[in-house]
C-alpha cells in the first residue's frame, strides 16, 4: 500500500445505523465493506452482518475481524449478486441492508490502483482487479465513444475535446499522464479550485466497473432479500448515483410510475415495496470538517413492505 494512506472514516456512521434500528440478532448485509466501519458498528449492536466486496483486497484485510466475529460473514463478490450468494449460505432474508455507493477511500489512496491522479501510478481503476483496464479500454475505444462517456458519467460539458485530446496523446499507461492530457485540453490553472481532470476520472472509473449498472442491480437485489419491515440505507457520493437511488425508491414507493435506463419499469399495478421518509440525510459541518470526503455525500433509507419484489428485466 502506498506510504500515503489515510485512517478511513465511515461517512455518517451514526446516521446510517440509526436509519437500520439494529436489534440484537437479526442479519444484515454490509453490501460495501471496505474497511469494514459500518460492519463493525453493526456488529456491536449485536446483529450478524453479511459482508459483500469485490475487491479481493477488502475482504483479505478484514479476515481479522471475521476470525474473532463469528457474526460475520465476508463474500468476495459484487453486492448485484446478494441474492444468489445469501441463498447458498441461508443467510437470507436479512433485517437490514447498507450500501456505500463508489470508490473507497483505501481505493483511492492507493497509488498503484490506479484510481487518483493525486499521486502517479499505473491507469488501472479496476475495483475486482479483473477485467479491462482503464488504460486498456482508453487506448482502444473509439473516440465518440470516450466522449459519450465522459459526457454520460462524468457530466463533462466539453467531451469531445478531451476525447480528441486523448486519442491524440495515445497510447497513455499513467494517471499523471492521463490527467496532464485532460488538464492542457481544458485550460486547467493552478488556482483554479476544482481539478478538470476529476470529471474524467469519475466517468473512466464508473465505466470500467460498471457501477450504475451494478447499483441498479444491488438496489433491485435489495428488495429482494429484505424481509417486510427490513431497512434499506444507502450513502452516495455524486449526482448520479443519488439520482439512480432517488428515482428507484420513488418508483418503488409508488410516487414515480415511470421507468429509466438503468431501472426498469414497474409491473402494472405493482403494490409499494418501499416506505420512504420525506427527505435525504447530509452531513453536518462537524463531520465534513472531520472528513472533507463526506462533504458531498446524501443518505437515502427506506423501509421494505410486505409487497411481493417488483419484476425486474434485466436484472439478474
Amino acid at each position: 500500500m502506498s506510504s500515503a494512506v489515510q485512517p478511513h472514516i465511515p461517512v455518517l456512521l451514526g446516521e446510517v445505523v440509526d436509519a437500520l434500528a439494529i436489534v440484537p440478532g437479526e442479519r444484515h448485509v454490509d453490501a460495501t465493506f471496505g474497511a469494514g466501519g459500518y460492519t463493525q458498528a453493526i456488529l456491536e449492536r449485536g446483529a450478524e452482518v453479511a459482508a459483500f466486496d469485490r475487491d479481493p483486497q477488502a475482504i483479505e484485510s478484514g479476515q481479522s475481524l471475521a476470525a474473532s466475529n463469528d457474526g460475520l460473514t465476508l463474500i468476495e463478490a459484487p453486492f448485484s449478486q446478494m441474492e444468489r450468494e445469501l441463498a447458498s449460505r441461508e443467510l437470507a432474508p436479512v433485517d437490514g441492508v447498507t450500501m456505500d455507493i463508489g470508490v473507497s477511500s483505501m481505493q483511492i489512496d492507493q497509488a498503484e490502483r490506479g484510481f487518483s491522479f493525486q499521486q502517479d501510478g499505473p491507469l488501472d481503476m479496476r475495483m475486482a482487479g479483473e477485467g479491462m483496464t482503464a488504460a486498456e479500454w482508453l487506448n482502444e475505444a473509439d473516440e465518440s465513444e470516450i466522449a459519450d462517456i465522459l459526457y454520460q458519467y462524468g457530466e463533462e460539458p466539453r467531451s469531445r475535446r478531451v476525447a480528441g485530446a486523448i486519442v491524440r496523446a495515445r497510447p497513455l499507461t499513467r494517471t499523471s499522464e492521463l490527467a496532464n492530457v485532460v488538464r492542457k485540453a481544458l485550460g486547467f490553472k493552478p488556482h483554479d479550485k476544482k481539478d478538470p481532470a476529476t470529471r474524467t476520472f469519475q466517468a473512466v472509473r464508473i465505466h470500467i466497473n460498471r457501477e450504475l449498472d451494478e447499483l441498479a442491480e444491488g438496489l433491485a437485489a435489495a428488495e429482494r432479500v429484505l424481509k417486510p419491515g427490513g431497512r434499506l440505507a444507502v450513502v452516495t457520493f455524486h449526482s448520479l448515483e443519488d439520482r439512480l437511488v432517488k428515482r428507484f425508491l420513488r418508483e418503488r414507493s409508488g410516487s414515480e410510475p415511470a421507468g429509466s435506463r438503468h431501472l426498469p419499469a414497474k409491473a402494472a399495478k405493482a403494490e409499494p415495496s418501499f416506505e420512504t421518509p420525506a427527505k435525504a440525510v447530509r452531513p453536518g459541518e462537524e463531520e465534513v470538517a472531520r472528513n472533507p470526503r463526506a462533504r458531498s455525500a446524501t443518505l437515502r433509507v427506506a423501509r421494505r413492505t410486505a409487497a411481493a419484489p417488483w419484476a425486474s428485466e434485466g436484472v439478474s
